[in-house]
């Protein structure tokens, strides 16, 4: 006869030798508890809050630099790897890398990853022209191998934002977000975090943006977050559409006076049209359930272990 018997482990784990209390001092204070278990409370609060703690520690460690007129990109990153080890341990860090890598899916999402960013850089340019900018010399527009160039290193700088946030904010904290959450709301809250995140950016002189940029952020969480979700959870796809996104600046071919700021207006209203017509052309989408690839993988159950009787 075969039992089902579940292993359950003991609220108290045995003491050996070198768990022994250590002796006492007459001469220092007495320890309020052990120090494994103070160690274990903060390890213990990013387990069963791993979404919080995980924007607390972005936010940390990347505006840790900023008094000294700097940011720290690659901390959105190191704040994920952190957490998903101490809160998922090598499973999760396998699932983070998986979303990484994750390639191989339908082929119109490489072309949209691309084709969209660069349409509207390039359609922000034309329409600034069409209000009385200057028309660029030829010299100023790169090439599409320059292009292509600038992608492919964007996708693998360490220190840039594309590398830095996609496998975190797309890789990491949307599938949390949308374990209990629709698309929609996990978007919009991703959106507002990721805003704030970048908000030192706009404050420093050197970094050349303006505090209205921080609306452009907002547009683009939508259309990041639409095809991280439509290509299955690929936080690849997601960061090629970034890098392709930060290749091209076609504020630079104005400089500085009202073509330049008309340029970043238009730039913000297009990625707003784009974001409005993903909301309501895929409404269904937006309300309903994440697909599985780009949700945080269910909890591990206990295992029932079967023996002979």
């Amino acid at each position: 006869m075969k039992t089902p018997v579940i292993q359950e482990e003991p609220e108290e784990p045995r003491r050996g030798a070198l768990d022994a209390p250590e002796p006492e001092n007459p001469g220092s204070p007495r320890l309020p508890a052990p120090r494994r278990k103070f160690m274990s409370r903060p390890a213990e609060w990013v387990r069963t809050r791993p979404l919080v703690a995980f924007f607390v520690l972005a936010y940390a460690l990347s505006w840790a630099p900023v008094p000294f007129g700097s940011f720290f990109a690659p901390g959105a990153l190191i704040a994920a790897l952190i957490v998903v080890s101490v809160s998922q341990g090598t499973a999760g860090l396998r699932e983070l890398v998986s979303r990484l890598i994750r390639w191989r899916v339908h082929w119109i999402w490489y072309v949209a990853a691309i084709a969209v960013p660069l349409t509207v850089h390039f359609a922000a340019m034309g329409s600034n022209m069409a209000f009385g900018a200057p028309a660029p010399s030829t010299g100023d527009i790169a090439p599409w191998y320059g292009i292509a160039l600038a992608i492919g290193m964007n996708m693998v700088n360490p220190f840039g934002g594309p590398f830095s946030e996609e496998p975190s904010f797309r890789g990491f904290a949307q599938p949390g977000l949308q374990k209990r959450r629709s698309p929609l709301a996990a978007t919009a809250i991703l959106a507002v975090l990721i805003t704030g995140w970048h908000a030192p950016l706009f404050f420093i002189s050197s970094f050349g943006l303006e505090p209205h940029e921080a609306l452009t952020t907002v547009a683009l969480t939508f259309w990041y977050g639409w095809l991280f979700n439509q290509a299955g959870g690929s936080a690849l796809l997601a960061l090629l559409a970034h890098a392709t996104e930060g290749s091209v600046n076609t504020e630079d071919l104005w400089p500085s006076g009202a073509d330049a700021t008309r340029e970043t207006w238009l730039y913000f209203g297009l990625w707003c049209a784009v974001a409005v017509c993903l909301v309501l052309a895929h409404r269904r989408f937006w309300t309903a359930k994440a697909p599985p690839g780009a949700q945080e993988p269910p909890e591990r159950r206990t295992q029932t272990i079967v023996t002979e009787s």
